[in-house]
């Protein structure tokens, strides 16, 4: 299959948003992974300090991120890798997507979070706690449109804590950073 860049998701102000936000939080030394990575500005702006590792759902993403040189596995969130992860960050489909509204393509991956837009968090939930070291780090971002509460509950439902790192107004919404780490006894 040939390299389609239109099918690639091109930062936005979320991205620059969360590139912020794991600036601030990435450790020197830390072994990160960014789960979706587009078209890898993040994880390219962080593998000088810290060993990167990420992945895409989306084949066209997928090479796009290793033509910036960076480690990419193409997989579903982060089913597949082994290890754990210091830092794991996320930007995933939020949007709430009626089905009418799909429009099939592989940039539909980066886009459709599903009617709630909380479908792919939740499966993200379900499965980050399988790659995250004991005192990991999750960035995740999401919307006003997705629900930050239901997000945050949803997280706290699995053992994590999560909290606003960082936020910003774009156009109708309110963007949202949450840094989510497991509750400590």
């Amino acid at each position: 299959m040939p390299y389609d860049p239109a099918q690639v998701y091109q930062p936005e102000a979320d991205t620059f948003l969360l590139l912020l936000a794991a600036k601030a939080e990435v450790k020197p030394g830390d072994r990160v992974l960014e789960v979706g990575t587009g078209s890898g500005r993040i994880a390219a702006a962080l593998v000088q300090d810290c060993d990167v590792v990420a992945t895409d759902i989306n084949p066209h993403a997928v090479f796009c991120a290793r033509e910036k040189g960076l480690d990419v596995v193409r997989s579903d969130l982060c089913s597949g890798l082994r290890g754990t992860f210091d830092l794991v960050i996320f930007n995933p489909p939020y949007l709430p997507t009626q089905p009418e509204e799909r429009i099939n393509d592989w940039l539909e991956y980066a886009l459709d979070g599903g009617v709630t837009g909380r479908v792919v968090i939740g499966r993200f939930a379900d499965a980050v706690s399988g790659v995250l070291a004991p005192k990991g780090r999750i960035l995740l971002l999401v919307s006003s449109l997705t629900g930050l509460s239901e997000v945050q509950a949803l997280f706290t439902g699995h053992g994590f804590t999560a909290e606003v790192a960082r936020q910003q107004t774009v156009e109708d919404e309110e963007l949202y950073v949450l840094r989510i780490a497991p509750k400590q006894d």
